[in-house]
């Protein structure tokens, strides 16, 4: 459905329909929000100001880590199973601590701007011209963060055999076990060698 079809479809409602509570009775339903106004930056909860704090992923390389571009942090947890070799986990390692690094400095500047964001509306209103500029150094400053942590993947796939790729992806829950069983009209010893069966 379309945003246009989708707002037609709100307009269409009576007002009164959209207060209406699950029972179907009038009423007021507390917010989802509801609690959220102690925060001491209302848009971040204390796990994620803990978790960018000290550089954690914050499911922002998702679009990497789903799509086969294993993260430096999981693969050293899992460097045995995966099969790492010294010389892998040395250079993923450098990548691990340098995005740790890099992501505990934009996670700083991108606190910072949620902070001041913030801050605008717990005083009086800002102006639109200082609402934009408060919004676009989030904004950058979010997503200077994820390029961060994206890059971090970017890197270490370069590092790794396609076995241990798949192996990592089977062990992280991605995909099936290739070794588990061998397709119908496969050379079983083809296809183990293939996907880096033991």
């Amino acid at each position: 459905m379309g945003i246009k079809h989708f707002a037609l479809l709100l307009m269409a409602f009576p007002n009164n329909a959209l207060s209406q509570t699950h029972d179907g009775s009038h009423g007021s339903t507390p917010s989802a929000y509801a609690g959220e106004e102690t925060r001491l930056i209302k848009s971040l909860s204390e796990q994620d100001l803990e978790e960018i704090a000290h550089g954690g992923g914050w499911g922002l390389a998702r679009a990497a880590e789903l799509n086969g571009f294993p993260g430096p942090t999981h693969l050293l947890e899992l460097a045995v199973e995966v099969g790492l070799t010294e010389q892998q986990r040395s250079d993923i390692e450098a990548i691990r601590a340098q995005m740790q690094a890099d992501a505990i400095t934009a996670g700083e500047r991108f606190v910072a701007a949620e902070q001041a964001l913030d801050a605008a509306f717990q005083q009086v209103a800002p102006d639109a011209v200082a609402l934009e500029r408060l919004v676009a150094e989030a904004g950058q400053a979010r997503a200077a963060l994820r390029l961060v942590h994206l890059n971090a993947h970017l890197l270490t796939l370069p590092l790794l055999t396609d076995p241990q790729v798949s192996q990592y992806s089977v062990l992280r829950g991605y995909s099936d076990d290739p070794c588990a069983s061998v397709p119908d009209g496969h050379d079983p010893e083809m296809w183990r060698s293939h996907n880096g069966c033991n």
